[in-house]
């Protein structure tokens, strides 16, 4: 009886294309890539030799849908009542197709020491990292996201507003949430044909959502003022006679961890008494008292002298002036 040899020998287009220059995607093959193989039998009957091939078995690839949120801080953002304050994420299809993802910002979040107001959710438009207001696009919370190629990031702004009572130094975070338009649910989950190019779609280990918590922290100055009188009589004492010249003194001190903006002080000129023309001053320094390019402003009616953005801590700021007793 003649024995046979029988080899069989396989060709696999998925490990041809493994070998080119291709890079991997964050969760392998591209969603719809074809991955066909055809096998090859050869063998020996005798004096002659055979070769054969099986059908060719073709595999689409079904997309993966997984998703990052990533923090871009790594220390609280300073909130202030005179502007939203801007927290910074990141979006990344960790995926194998583009996907389109719900971008939702929650401000309550366990342990806040206050729960700010979400303004809006503002995606980057033009990719430079930085919040841009009138050019990057504003989008609905929870609203979808524009699509996302596979291993592609998008910054997401979130603008918050400090809520009516909240403390100096407190802290809060706000949860962002990318989920999977496509859907969401436990691993394995299949959406039928919803994938790109009419695959199935299968939830990854994400489960096609995650999120990521940045973090605030109120940093507020207050403005306490002081007033004082000092009294110099025609006589060289400090008896409040007539004629007699009162100096006023408004000292303003800042605290908090913030800064105090547009901080102006006023005082009006009290009734039987004038105003003495050139003695405005500002820790020290004279102040003219028309509207001009300093900082004082004084006259019959009284003074008004900006003392402009205060950080808190600074040193205190000092006005001066004087009045006749009539």
């Amino acid at each position: 009886m003649k024995q046979k040899r029988i080899q069989i020998a396989a060709t696999s287009l998925a490990f041809a294309t493994a070998l080119t220059a291709t890079p991997a995607l964050a969760d392998g093959t591209a969603s719809g890539t074809l991955i066909q193989n055809t096998a090859t039998a050869t063998y020996s009957s005798g004096s002659t030799t055979e070769t054969v091939q099986s059908n060719t078995v073709v595999v689409k690839v079904d997309q993966l849908l997984n998703v990052a949120t990533t923090a871009l801080s790594n220390t609280p953002a300073a909130a202030t009542t005179t502007a939203a304050t801007v927290l910074t994420y990141q979006v990344t299809n960790t995926g194998n197709g583009a996907d389109t993802f719900h971008l939702t910002a929650d401000p309550n979040v366990t342990g806040n020491g206050f729960n700010g107001t979400i303004q809006s959710v503002v995606v980057d438009t033009n990719g430079n990292g930085v919040y841009d207001p009138g050019v990057d696009s504003v989008i609905t919370n929870g609203a979808a996201s524009p699509a996302i190629a596979a291993d592609g990031s998008l910054k997401v702004f979130v603008l918050v507003n400090l809520p009516a009572n909240f403390s100096d130094t407190q802290t809060s975070q706000v949860r962002l949430t990318a989920a999977s338009v496509t859907g969401t649910g436990t691993p394995g989950s299949v959406f039928a044909g919803k994938g790109t190019g009419g695959v199935d779609a299968v939830v990854g280990a994400s489960t096609a959502q995650a999120n990521a918590l940045e973090s605030l922290i109120a940093a507020l100055a207050s403005v306490s003022l002081t007033k004082s009188a000092t009294i110099a009589d025609p006589f060289g004492g400090n008896t409040p006679v007539p004629g007699a010249i009162v100096t006023y003194t408004l000292v303003a001190h800042t605290t908090g961890t913030g800064t105090a903006d547009s901080v102006h002080v006023t005082d009006g000129i009290p009734a039987a008494t004038t105003y003495q023309p050139g003695t405005l001053t500002l820790n020290g320094a004279p102040l003219s008292d028309a509207t001009d390019s300093d900082a004082g402003i004084a006259g019959a009616s009284g003074i008004d002298v900006s003392l402009g953005n205060i950080a808190a801590g600074a040193a205190d700021k000092t006005v001066t002036f004087k009045v006749k007793i009539n």
